[in-house]
């Protein structure tokens, strides 16, 4: 995948003047940029609301949500993400071996063992940019909905933006499903 993207970068270069390929942002730049903004935002909690209106998201709607970045380096970064008083959900973001990006949802009972659906994601199949990402699902999250009687899932896209200063969202896309969660970044809570 990265030699194809080189190759079409280097062919796009040859049809233009050098001056323009010099200010192209390279993949790997918009995923850098990505991952400094969520570590930007490490140590610090948010809350959020769903801005979306399917009828299937009326509990998390009616919920308070709230994120807190932690446990952040330049190749991971762990985001639990709270309905209520329900604390099983993490998000992880990390970098994978095909130099892209990786999200994948860590369920935990209350004792931190994996719970029901556990460790399903997607990666990157493309650049991005430095403030959105998108994760179709991976071919062990298609195994894992199929085994677990959630195939409805096997063609979920997830996405996180990160607009500095402004707002981070959190997407969940397929056939018929939509959910969109956006935290407020311009106000920071204590819990």
């Amino acid at each position: 995948m990265k030699q194809i993207a080189a190759l079409a970068a280097a062919a796009l270069c040859a049809s233009l003047s050098l001056s323009a390929c010099a200010t192209m942002p390279a993949p790997a730049q918009q995923q850098d940029a990505f991952m400094a903004s969520l570590n930007a935002l490490c140590g610090q909690r948010f809350v959020g609301r769903v801005v979306t209106t399917d009828a299937a998201d009326a509990s998390f709607a009616s919920s308070r949500l709230l994120m807190h970045v932690r446990d952040c380096s330049s190749d991971e970064v762990r985001i639990p993400f709270w309905v209520g008083e329900d604390k099983s959900r993490t998000w992880v973001i990390s970098r994978n071996e095909d130099g892209g990006l990786t999200l994948k949802h860590d369920h935990r009972d209350p004792e931190g063992n994996p719970d029901g659906l556990h460790w399903y994601g997607g990666d990157t199949t493309a650049a991005g940019t430095a403030n959105r990402q998108e994760f179709p699902v991976d071919e062990f999250s298609i195994e894992l909905f199929n085994a677990g009687n959630a195939s409805v899932s096997t063609t979920n896209v997830w996405a996180v933006e990160v607009h500095p200063g402004r707002v981070y969202a959190y997407e969940l896309r397929r056939a018929n499903r939509y959910l969109r969660v956006e935290f407020d970044l311009t106000r920071p809570v204590a819990e």
